[in-house]
């Protein structure tokens, strides 16, 4: 599905350092959950390789995404943070942002989709945030968003194109080479950009020589597209099951630092991912959305070419409705 390139002509925005990533882990000590790192014995037979597994899904509202929301939100200066944030997502960002601004105690104004699914929609109210719904392939959520914010006096604070959002995004990378040490490979599920480009920072630091590898999923491969021809992509609003990597284009801000850090971006199919999601419900007893089993897929489609090697998989969210993973599960 090719589409026009984007070219960013200027690139003004401060570019984060791996300084920035500590700095945010720095934030989140004793706010964030410093989730596990898992192996499976079947898993790194079936590799033969050694296989580390950082586990997001058990991160605070669910996924990753809590990590750079509550560092962009702790760096508001108090007359903002009184206006409050306005944010946009499908779902995963608009719980981080929504939980984010309850602890730090600010009014918060999320749009969803109106194919939003519906826990992730309660988990954001329940938050006590207010909602606001739009169409997500014929509306621009992301200038609705900005309009508002500009109308409110609010900030606006993008999922995934915003320096202290990938910074702490990065940090669950941080935590998971703190842990285990130096890796070979590191996959990352890929939508917008701010889990890879901050993860990236993260391998450079602690471990040079790591591949490091982002993963879409086929029907929404802009991020490949636009690796390829060295400048933004952007395609139409993917239809996958992978709803977290629903993305049109990746961000200008994590795009830089993807052509700057990453080695490869690697797609899977939609049926590769319920596999992977069957796999982590059977044997390592998680439920994880279809968007947080791209690292893993890739790995496993890789597994010829990773052989006796340390490989990192980190695993994004698990937010995803019952009904839903029983349905995808059941195909």
């Amino acid at each position: 599905m090719h589409a026009r390139a984007v070219k960013v002509n200027d690139m003004a925005h401060h570019l984060p350092s791996f300084t920035d990533v500590l700095n945010a882990a720095e934030r989140l000590q004793g706010i964030a959950h410093k989730t596990p790192v898992l192996q499976s014995s079947t898993l790194n037979a079936q590799m033969q390789a050694e296989v580390f597994i950082k586990c997001e899904n058990f991160q605070r509202m669910g996924a990753f995404k809590f990590r750079g929301g509550y560092n962009a939100l702790a760096k508001l200066n108090a007359s903002q943070k009184q206006a409050g944030v306005v944010a946009y997502s499908s779902g995963n960002h608009a719980q981080a942002i929504a939980l984010s601004a309850r602890i730090l105690n600010m009014p918060a104004t999320i749009f969803m989709p109106h194919d939003a699914a519906p826990s992730k929609l309660a988990a954001t109210q329940g938050y006590g945030a207010q909602v606001i719904g739009y169409d997500r392939y014929s509306e621009d959520a992301s200038a609705l968003a900005a309009n508002l914010a500009q109308d409110r006096g609010m900030t606006f604070i993008p999922p995934f194109d915003h320096a202290d959002v990938l910074a702490g995004q990065g940090t669950a990378a941080l935590e998971l080479f703190e842990e285990v040490g130096k890796l070979d490979a590191l996959f990352v599920c890929l939508g917008g950009g701010g889990l890879l480009s901050g993860s990236a920072l993260a391998a450079k630091a602690k471990s040079p020589l790591c591949k490091i590898y982002g993963v879409e999923p086929e029907a929404g491969n802009d991020v490949q597209q636009s690796f390829r021809q060295g400048e933004r992509v952007k395609i139409p609003t993917p239809i996958t099951i992978a709803d977290g990597a629903q993305t049109p284009m990746v961000g200008a801000i994590t795009f830089e630092l993807i052509k700057a850090l990453v080695d490869d971006i690697h797609t899977v199919s939609d049926i590769q991912l319920i596999e992977v999601m069957r796999f982590y419900a059977e044997r390592m007893k998680m439920i994880v959305e279809p968007t947080g089993c791209l690292s893993l897929a890739a790995a496993l489609q890789a597994r010829d070419n990773l052989k006796g090697q340390r490989v990192g998989v980190i695993i994004s969210g698990g937010n995803i409705d019952l009904a839903r993973f029983a349905q995808l599960l059941a195909l």
